[in-house]
């Protein structure tokens, strides 16, 4: 009686295999109902026009060197002053500097704007007073640091009063805001000819803000 030779594979066959293809054979199938637009990402939805276009110009307008964002930066900074200029002049105040914002500091400077000081007249006082100190003559001379003495003296006073009475003002106007530095930022605009102040005035003399 002949034994017929059993096939090698069969002896050796991988294990593996078999306990692995029942798995895949098991594994359920799930198929999206919805349907998804053939250029668009695996798992995301389709973007809308609006925020297609958005993200297009973002990254046409993204420098690509270095070269480039550094022109960037400059023509970018060149706009924020230029908006700035225009701001001082018109008293805009979304592009004003930080120290010129805030209700405050606009009140304080509406305040100052609208009366006389005598600190505005110190400089064209002093070009007269040095005129008259460099004359060779004792009685001018003496006249001269006269003069300096009554331009210093009512300059402390006037400063004094102001500052009494603005920040009598801003208590009463703002109980509940931050006023400190406000009365210093309204000496220092005071000691400016009116024309040269900045931001430029935005009320006249004697109208009350």
């Amino acid at each position: 009686m002949r034994v017929q030779p059993l096939p090698l594979g069969f002896v050796f066959r991988s294990r593996a295999k078999e306990e692995k293809a029942p798995t895949a054979d098991k594994a359920p199938v799930t198929l999206s109902k919805q349907p998804r637009d053939p250029q668009a990402p695996k798992g995301r939805p389709t973007p809308k026009r609006s925020e297609a276009q958005s993200q297009r110009r973002s990254v046409a307008n993204t420098p690509t060197n270095r070269k480039e964002a550094a022109k960037r930066q400059r023509e970018e900074r060149r706009q924020a002053l230029e908006r700035q200029r225009q701001a001082l002049a018109s008293g805009d105040e979304r592009y004003l500097p930080a120290r010129d914002k805030g209700p405050v500091r606009k009140f304080a400077r509406n305040w100052v704007d609208s009366r006389f000081n005598v600190a505005e007249f110190f400089l064209p006082l002093a070009v007269v007073i040095l005129v008259l100190s460099v004359v060779r003559v004792p009685a001018i001379q003496s006249i001269a640091l006269l003069l300096w003495l009554i331009v210093i003296v009512l300059i402390v006073l006037d400063a004094a009063v102001s500052g009494f009475r603005l920040k009598k003002r801003l208590r009463e106007r703002f109980p509940n805001e931050n006023t400190r530095g406000a009365v210093a930022y309204a000496l220092m605009r005071s000691l400016q000819i009116r024309r040269l102040r900045l931001p430029k005035p935005q009320v006249k003399r004697g109208e009350r803000p």
